[in-house]
């Protein structure tokens, strides 16, 4: 076959303009995104169980779905997450095992469970990980805030309708409500309970088919129609009527308010209330092309906004991608003119620019088989290509050098590249083979860094397999017409001074020193396996540290802020400004180093009620965010200014945790995360901050936690003997406490598209204290109201905020991050381990220690084999 392409010019160029033409024509289709598809196949299952503690979730939920789903076939593991009033249940699939299927067991077995509580509502059955994060948009304006989430809603709506964009959350906003909020007083007045009140209001604000009259010309539909959908409305709404005709509106026993459920549930940008719209993508579409697209409409909605309103993109993840693409094209088209630039200087012009060729024509092949095989532009891909750049050229610089020596033995032009070409063959398929057997295996690893690193080895072989084709039927045509031409007297007399002094640097400096390793061979294999030793130490010293995916530097770092349950808004609030403050100082100091003195922060958020690593929600909770000069034109590292924002912000009191850090962004996961089972959640709180304590006494370990904490302090109620006889029993007392302190739903409608919901409580000042519970008084059977002291025993406890069940035992899991300059995880792993968990372990000889699943350092430290 060399010698059949190397004497028909028309089939070798034809097969090279067919790999540039299909490389060409797929490029626009190749997908672009940060990482591949590394999400485990999971599934979610999630139970609202409204007021119920934590253990109330755990023993009604969380045990009955672990009945239910224990023998699913497929299920690797299967975690449930109790926390105040909502169940959350993770079931995770075995690799190779056919996911739709799976979804419709974990369903099928969840819809059979027939004794949840009455209170429960549906359960929430989906995939997880079916969208990234691409960008988001936050809107801020001089505007009310119902007036604010009205305009982002017709934003959400325009930007859903481009064919790019497919997914958009509204982030900053709870759900509307018209809250009935009534007096204690006015309730004993009327002798009415708060769910009287509501049952009142749900039968007089109807909106119901009352069926149809037929006629003899027509049908004509009956409906009953006196839905209250205003403020106004529903405080005429009459609610206590006499038998003498007298009347008690809505308006006269409460007070009405068309407001959101939840105050803490906002977002901040730059110091505004603002509405953010989280723009992201499935698994099918175009990083960049989502972003392309976001980027236009946002410019065309800036140019028709209203006066005041303002649109910034904020938490751009899609920049990371275009930034690695934008490296890759540059070192790529540098390494061909370093290529061809070393090739002009030992070889001819011609013969070095066919040379060079072999690099776009190898990629552009290779990008065109990865099409095939349904791989996308990604970090991992990228890395491949780099590394496939300095292969692919060595095996066409040994291909070339071996023809150039045949012709200076005298051969023709064309025997030359062919018998070249034939001679070296052999090698270069070995070297190939070699990378091959290096690089292969990391394509059958397990877990999500095997889905991960396994698309390296299968573009790099991809890639490397279609340079062969154009070394061994592309290559020698070329070069055998290149060689055929003859050069300029002033070319070659350049050519001669050249090679001469080529070879007496060889001859002198190179040979020389050669001869002198040969002669004191020895003394030379003595300070090579020194240099080993040294090499090895550095590693066993933890001078040199190990990382099992390296970090990929953003342009967003993150403060998330978490305070004891029970925290009211404005303390959370009040640390979140001295967050904010510190922030500030931080850019103040960095900002100097800039590119043309540029703020290093350029966009502050804040998000209340959200902190990704406490898996709670409430006001005692908030991340805020920065967005950063972007990593190409930053001076400085990051963990620099994450650590220095860390130093600033100082001891916050009374908080639980305070994590700086990026956000992840691939399948590395936290540098410690370990976690103990078992079934008494106070000896695994003991344990865990014993593990704690001997981790914190580590150089570099900082911002440790784990996800068992205190909830919020509880009083219960039991009946007391006697209570009976005055017409009350259980059900009426807790039904009627919780209607006042808790609240309830006394009708649901739609407006427009927003949902609405009229929600019936006490008013907050009469349960402010412990004394509003002692003296409310509940309405027997008979008129009569009694006070809570005398019918029910109280007493206080306080349980936790979360509890974590992984294959039906109880687990708490701490979490660490490290300074790489100062720890190495691996060597802290390894010591805890030989040094630390024996101890541990003969005190709490029924508490397992492991590994949390996704910790990939941790694993690898630990000798798992999911790395």
């Amino acid at each position: 076959m060399i010698r059949f392409f190397a004497l028909h010019p028309t089939a070798a160029n034809l097969l090279m303009v067919l790999l540039l033409a299909v490389g060409l024509v797929n490029l626009p289709g190749l997908k672009r995104e940060t990482f591949p598809d590394f999400a485990s196949q999971q599934v979610e299952v999630r139970l609202i169980y409204p007021g119920a503690t934590a253990e109330d979730v755990e023993d009604a939920l969380c045990l009955r779905i672990e009945d239910a789903l224990d023998g699913l076939n497929d299920l690797y593991e299967l975690s449930c997450e109790a926390r105040e009033g909502v169940a959350i249940a993770v079931a995770e699939m075995t690799e190779g095992g056919v996911f739709a299927r799976f979804l419709d067991d974990v369903k099928t077995e969840v819809d059979a469970i027939d004794d949840f509580p009455e209170q429960v509502e549906p359960a929430l059955i989906r995939q997880l990980a079916r969208t990234d994060q691409v960008v988001s948009i936050a809107i801020t304006g001089a505007m009310p805030e119902r007036h604010l989430k009205h305009y982002a809603e017709q934003v959400k709506e325009r930007l859903r309708r481009l064919p790019e964009v497919s997914q958009v959350v509204l982030s900053g906003f709870s759900d509307n409500q018209f809250r009935v909020e009534a007096s204690r007083e006015t309730l004993l007045a009327y002798g009415v309970s708060m769910g009287d009140l509501a049952d009142a209001i749900a039968r007089q604000s109807l909106d119901l088919p009352a069926g149809s009259i037929q006629t003899r010309e027509r049908d004509i539909l009956v409906r009953f129609s006196d839905q209250r959908r205003s403020v106004a409305e529903l405080e005429d709404l009459v609610v206590v009527g006499g038998a003498e005709g007298g009347e008690v509106r809505l308006g006269e026993l409460a007070r009405v308010s068309d407001r959101f459920e939840l105050d803490e549930e906002r977002v901040e940008f730059d110091g505004r209330r603002a509405a953010l719209l989280q723009v992201t993508k499935t698994k099918q579409q175009d990083t960049l092309d989502v972003m392309a697209a976001v980027q236009g409409f946002v410019d065309a909605e800036r140019a028709q906004a209203p006066p005041g309103v303002q649109f910034s993109l904020t938490q751009n993840v899609s920049s990371i991608v275009s930034d690695r693409l934008r490296m890759l094209t540059v070192n790529g088209l540098q390494g061909l003119l370093l290529v061809f630039l070393a090739m002009w200087l030992f070889f001819r012009l011609r013969f070095a620019f066919w040379v060079a060729m072999g690099l776009p024509v190898s990629f552009l092949g290779g990008l065109y088989l990865m099409s095939l095989v349904g791989m996308s532009i990604n970090m991992i891909t990228m890395v491949a290509l780099l590394i496939a750049l300095g292969l692919l050229m060595d095996d066409a610089i040994v291909i070339a050098e071996n023809i150039a020596t045949r012709l200076r033995a005298g051969r023709d032009a064309l025997s030359a590249a062919i018998e070249g070409t034939r001679q070296v063959a052999p090698g270069v398929i070995a070297s190939f083979l070699t990378t091959v057997a290096v690089f292969g295996p990391l394509a059958f690893l397990a877990g999500d860094m095997g889905k991960v690193l396994r698309v390296l080895p299968v573009v790099l072989i991809l890639v490397l397999a279609v340079s062969l084709i154009e070394a061994f039927w592309i290559l020698p045509n070329h070069l055998g017409h290149a060689l055929a031409h003859r050069q300029s007297d002033r070319s070659r007399r350049w050519r001669d001074r050249f090679d001469a002094g080529l070879e007496r640097l060889r001859d002198r400096w190179i040979g020389a020193a050669v001869d002198a390793l040969v002669s004191r061979r020895y003394l030379f294999l003595g300070a090579v396996f020194g240099l080993f030793l040294v090499t090895i130490g550095l590693l066993a010293g933890g001078h040199l540290k190990f990382r099992a995916f390296p970090d990929i530097e953003g342009d967003v770092i993150e403060a998330r802020l978490l305070l004891p349950q029970g925290t009211p808004l404005a303390r959370t609030e009040q640390a979140v400004a001295h967050i904010h403050q510190a922030l500030e100082q931080v850019d103040a100091e960095f900002s100097p180093r800039q590119p043309d003195g540029e703020p290093l922060v350029r966009q502050v958020s804040v998000r209340y009620n959200f902190n990704q690593d406490a898996y709670e929600s409430g006001p005692h909770l908030a991340t805020v965010t920065a967005d950063l000069l972007t990593a190409e034109r930053r001076q400085g590292n990051l963990n620099q200014v994450i650590n220095r924002w860390r130093e600033l912000t100082g001891a916050i009191p009374d908080v639980l945790s305070l994590n700086f850090k990026e956000p992840t962004i691939g399948p590395a996961g936290r540098p410690i995360d370990i976690r103990l089972s078992g079934d008494d959640l106070r000896r695994l709180k003991a344990a865990s901050l014993e593990l704690q304590a001997w981790l914190g006494r580590y150089r570099g370990v900082q911002d440790l936690s784990d996800d068992l904490r205190p909830g919020k302090p509880e009083l219960t109620l039991r009946l007391k003997q006697g209570a009976t006889s005055l017409g009350l029993n259980a059900s009426i007392i807790a039904s009627q406490l919780r209607d006042a302190f808790y609240g309830t739903k006394a009708s649901e409608f739609q407006v427009g598209r927003e949902a609405y919901e009229i929600d019936v409580r006490l008013r907050d000042r009469d349960k402010a204290s412990l004394r509003d519970l002692y003296d409310y008084r509940i309405i027997t059977s008979r008129g009569h109201q009694v006070p809570v002291s005398a019918v029910a025993e109280i007493a206080e406890t306080r349980g936790f905020a979360r509890i974590q069940r992984i294959d039906g035992q109880r687990t708490v899991t701490i979490r660490g991050d490290l300074d790489d300059r100062l720890a190495n995880a691996s060597e802290i792993i390894r010591d805890t381990q030989a040094r630390f968990l024996p101890q541990l372990e003969e005190r709490y000889p029924d508490i397992r220690v492991g590994l949390e699943g996704q910790s990939k350092e941790s694993a690898a430290c630990w000798g798992c084999s999911c790395c």
